[in-house]
């Protein structure tokens, strides 16, 4: 929860942009900041890291229009053109746009320093509760294998007893 909104956040770590918008005051739009040359630059350095089949042709022509009062990109054209997979747009009863951590934090950002903060936190906060989640699953584990060593040590050691008499 992001400022009293709860903020969607999917298994993979991608956080809906959509939910981040509802939680600020103001009229944002998602195309406005893709149209900020900062923000396509930001993709462009983002998508070539973490995408091998990121289409850097395409995206020099989007990166050249970008910051022109008559551009505009939607996040579906985005991701068509340059083969993006940090961001994602979804329609239907689970819809929006979906982006992974480390954009939506820049996203974050963009709508304000204040926001961006509590964005973190909130993801902190989550991250903190599943590792507490993961480290009771592997105690739980551990117990488990434990007690099947003991187990079977006492086995090999009455069978070797039984065996000597």
């Amino acid at each position: 929860m992001v400022k009293g909104e709860n903020i969607t956040i999917t298994k993979d770590d991608y956080i809906s942009l959509t939910d981040m918008l509802k939680a600020k005051d103001g009229d944002f739009f998602i195309s406005d900041w893709l149209r900020n040359r900062n923000t396509v630059e930001y993709l462009g350095i983002w998508e070539r890291i973490h995408n091998p089949d990121f289409n850097c042709g395409e995206f020099a022509i989007i990166k050249s229009k970008a910051g022109l009062h008559s551009y505009k990109i939607s996040v579906k054209e985005w991701v068509a053109k340059t083969n993006s997979i940090g961001l994602t747009a979804k329609t239907g009863r689970y819809g929006g746009t979906y982006a992974h951590k480390d954009i939506a934090f820049e996203f974050g950002m963009w709508i304000s320093a204040e926001f961006k903060i509590y964005l973190i936190k909130e993801f902190q906060r989550l991250k903190d509760e599943e590792q507490k989640q993961l480290g009771w699953d592997i105690r739980r584990n551990l117990t488990k294998i434990n007690y099947r060593i003991h187990t079977d040590a006492i086995k090999e050691n009455l069978n070797a007893v039984f065996i000597n008499e």
